[in-house]
């Protein structure tokens, strides 16, 4: 996959927490972010195919088994 640079401002203290995580985890403060990002998208991406299937599904609505006939009461539901 090709790549671009981007510029990206930071706060001081966070840039040198980075670099210690980046550090420990024998890899670069790039590919943390990458990896991060990465993770970000896949997640908002499966959010947002869910709730089409959701959408679609309540479009179409759910066979309850009652082939359209209600056999109850409001009353007979609610007896005490």
């Amino acid at each position: 996959m090709a790549s671009r640079n981007v510029t990206l401002a930071l706060p001081e203290e966070l840039l040198r927490r980075l670099k210690i995580l980046a550090a420990r985890q024998d890899t670069s403060i790039s590919a943390l972010l990458t990896a991060t990002l990465s993770d970000l998208a896949d997640q908002e991406e499966g959010y947002a195919e869910a709730r089409d299937a959701m959408i679609g599904d309540m479009e179409r609505g759910y066979d309850l088994g009652t082939r359209g006939r209600i056999s109850w009461t409001r009353d007979s539901l609610h007896e005490r």
